[in-house]
């Protein structure tokens, strides 16, 4: 077992030693990435970098992921709210009082679609018309 992990590690760092290489070619591109975009000297390529990125950033591209997404950060959900019928009750009052919908969602721990939902269950929705 422990010739296998020998050369399971053997051939981790060779992996390493071409990684390294592939990383130090790649960088030695970028001395000449001026060129590439016609610019004669590496102070004008930075210069016009600099306008560009003050400009904004760039536009979000179909596929890309935030930073907390990339980071396996958890987008935080909402606990669900448990809509009793004492909650409902007290929705009812409430609208009766003349409370807005983002005052009674906020002293019931609702959501407000929640609370337009039970308002529209005891027909104490406004028509349209």
């Amino acid at each position: 077992m422990s010739l296998e992990i020998s050369k399971e590690l053997e051939a981790a760092k060779k992996a390493v030693e071409q990684l390294t290489k592939e990383l130090e070619n790649s960088r030695k591109g970028l001395g000449k990435l001026y060129l590439e975009y016609g610019f004669d000297t590496v102070e004008d390529f930075i210069a016009e970098l600099k306008v560009a990125h003050k400009s904004g950033p760039a536009p979000k591209v179909a596929g890309t992921r935030s930073k907390e997404a990339a980071a396996g950060v958890p987008k935080k959900k909402g606990k669900r709210a448990r809509i009793t019928p004492e909650i409902k009750k007290a929705v009812a009052a409430a609208v009766k009082d003349g409370k807005t919908g983002q005052q009674i969602a906020e002293e019931l721990g609702i959501s407000l679609p929640s609370v337009q939902n039970i308002k529209k269950e005891f027909g104490l929705v406004k028509s349209r018309s």
